[in-house]
Parts: C-alpha cells; structure tokens; sequence
C-alpha cells in the first residue's frame, strides 16, 4: 500500500484540524505534503512541529521572512511559500495525491479548482467554490477526472448512502437511473431555531457562534444559525449528484445524528447516522472506497433514544429560500448570493449589522447586481466583486 501525500488547505480551522487527527493515526496511509494559513500562524507553526510537510503556505509575505527563522530555529526543515500562486502550486503539485479543500468561503475557490484540473483526488469541505461556479467546477471534475468527494457531513452522508456506481461524481450516472426517488438533506435548525422573530433582532455574535451540537469556524456557525448555510448545501447538492431542487427535502433535524438521507424508489430509505464529528466523513473521504479508524466514538442510540425532525421556517430563516431563488435565477446569481452573505455575516460579527439585516443586505445585492450567464471564471468574479462592493455600500449607509 502507497503512502498518499496530502495538501491541507485552510489547515488550522476546524476541518483542516480534524483531518491532520484522522491523518495521524495512520502514519502508514497518509504523509502530509503541505499546510495552509490564513492568520493562525503560531498554530501552523505548531502543526509544521507536529508534521514536518515539505511546504508551508501564508497568506501575506510580510509574515514569510519571521516565520521561515522561527521554523530553522527549531529545526523543522519546512520551507515557507506566500500568496494565492503558491496555494495552487501545492494543489497541483504532482507530488500530490490529495487535497482537502477546507478554506473558508470564496478564498478558497482558486486553489480547490487547481487541484481540480490537476485530477487529484479533492475532498471538497468549501461548498463556497462549488455554489459560486456551478457548472464550471464540475465540467471542470468531468474533464480533468478529478475524484470529487464530498466531506460536509450532508453530503458525504448522502454519498455514502448511494450505491457504488453513482459514488463516483465525475461519470455522468443519473440518481433516477439508480432508483433514487429524492434526497433529504438534513439541518440541525442551529442555536435559534425555537426563537421568535423578536428574539432573533436581539441576538448576539457570541450567541450565533455558539453550536449546539458541531464544533466550527465563526462564518460556517452563523450561516448554520441563519439557515443560510443549509441553502448553500441545497445549491451544492444540486451539482454534486446533478438534480433539481424539487429532488431535495430540507428537514431540521434537531440532535443531528441522522446526517441525510436517501429515499428510493421501492420506498427504502438509508441514512447514514453517527455522532457529529466531522472526522468521520473526513476518514471516508481520505480512505475511500475502504474505510478506515477514525477516532470517533460509536453511537449510543440507547443514549440517544429520540430522533426528532420538523420542516423549516423559512418566514423567520429568509436566506435559506433566498439561496433556493438565487439557485433557480442562475447564472451568477449564487455567486452574488454567496459574496453577499460573506459579507454581512463578517459585518454581523463586528457587530455592524443585526443579525436578521444578514439577509437584507443578500436580498438587496440579488435585486440591484446585474445576474449573468456564468460562462467564464471572470464573469463569476466580477460578480463576486460587484455584489462585494454593494453589499459594502448598504452596510455602510446604515451606519
């Protein structure tokens, strides 16, 4: 069995740090080739200690020179790369066998679709690239051969819950053409969703940070608080198995055990259930077709004893049916959606805006941003960047 060398990219946030967990129990399986940062550099150096990768990637070249001596200092023999070039690079790298594409939002979208083209095997955590280019990424799959697995807990559910020969992404299998009748993609509802409409105005970024049930980044806590990011992962769905919509239920599914489901056509419906740990759909991605120790305790169903579902409320959760209609506008318009949404809940956390003006300012930019056909990369930055500088503008004026 071959060691696979793998990019982490986004290393220290949540899903980078649970796949360099999985990674180091099977020092046999997995080397790390290179690591990625944002901010976090005292945690990279640390994790660079722990794994020793050929690269270390930064975000900003000031920080190359003092992080490149404190790594020599120690002896750690990495050397320090800089910028969106160099995060390609070790995408691409033919010293690669796979990337874990878990930077945040639409930072992420250039280095996950070099990985793309280069065929490697991408476990895809950022829905954001996915949401904002649609087709483009995965024609981008089809004719590179890339092998595109998902690690979002829904849809790497999803996947597992799909026999082998529409597992894999890239060759064209209809679901309808496996007797798959519709997907239920679950959602925990998030810390607000016993809230009332008055109560929501009134809540707080420490409180929409705050989980009940996964451990995640700030951005991903407040989209699954406002709901947003369960509308995300309905466009992503759509493009992953290539189905509509109307193929999808949403359920909220409070004590999220049940990960999501597939219903078929005889009536059979399989889940895939397991403690919410996102270092179980990571281990599948990175083992995959076997499976392999990832860490993660056994469900307790006795513990559990209840499993609870109910519909959403999209009256009080806007932004979930406001990434249905941008998905159903196409074009560029869940691009504009997705830069939106990026920036108002960065505005929400520096407490600029509400929290229930999130989905005022995605509702404006969706209005007022000029919805294209998404036929090029440059056509969906330049709306990611016109719908930047209105959703800027809007929070701005309401200062």
């Amino acid at each position: 069995m071959s060691v696979k060398r793998v990019t982490v990219l986004g290393a220290t946030g949540s899903i980078g740090e649970s796949t360099l967990s999985v990674i180091s129990q099977h020092p046999e399986r997995f080397k790390v080739y290179a690591l990625t940062a944002h901010r976090n550099l005292d945690r990279l150096f640390e994790l660079c200690r722990l794994y020793t990768p050929e690269y270390a990637v930064l975000a900003e070249q000031v920080d190359v020179s003092d992080f490149s001596a404190r790594l020599d200092t120690a002896g750690i023999r990495t050397q320090v790369l800089c910028g969106m070039e160099s995060l390609e690079a070790v995408a691409s790298s033919q010293d690669v066998d796979v990337v874990v594409a878990a930077i945040v939002g639409a930072a992420g979208l250039a280095p996950t679709l070099a990985a793309v083209h280069a065929g490697k095997r991408v476990l895809l955590a950022n829905k954001e690239a996915l949401v904002m280019t649609g087709r483009l990424f995965m024609d981008a799959v089809h004719a590179s051969g890339a092998e595109l697995l998902p690690i979002d807990s829904e849809h790497n559910a999803i996947y597992q819950c799909l026999p082998m020969s529409a597992q894999r992404l890239a060759n064209g299998t209809k679901l309808s053409e496996c007797g798959v009748r519709r997907v239920l993609l679950t959602a925990s509802g998030g810390p607000f969703r016993d809230f009332s409409a008055s109560q929501l105005a009134e809540v707080t970024p420490a409180q929409a940070c705050k989980h009940p049930n996964w451990s995640m980044g700030q951005k991903i806590s407040v989209d699954s608080a406002t709901l947003m990011n369960k509308g995300l992962e309905l466009i992503e769905a759509c493009w992953l198995f290539d189905i509509s919509p109307e193929f999808v239920d949403v359920h909220i599914h409070p004590e999220s055990i049940i990960h999501s489901m597939v219903e078929y056509s005889d009536g059979s419906i399989i889940s895939q259930m397991g403690n919410p740990d996102m270092r179980t759909p990571i281990a599948y991605g990175l083992s995959w077709p076997d499976r392999i120790d990832s860490g993660v305790a056994s469900l307790d169903l006795f513990k559990v004893s209840r499993l609870n579902f109910s519909p959403p409320d999209r009256d009080r959760f806007p932004c979930l049916a406001l990434a249905e209609s941008a998905f159903a506008s196409g074009g560029t318009a869940p691009a504009i959606l997705n830069a939106a949404n990026e920036v108002a809940v960065a505005a929400f956390l520096r407490q600029e805006i509400g929290f229930m003006q999130i989905p005022e300012v995605i509702q404006h930019c969706l209005s007022i941003v000029e919805i294209n056909a998404a036929q090029s990369l440059d056509e969906v930055l330049a709306a990611d960047k016109m719908a930047r500088k209105q959703a800027f503008s809007w929070i701005e004026n309401c200062r």
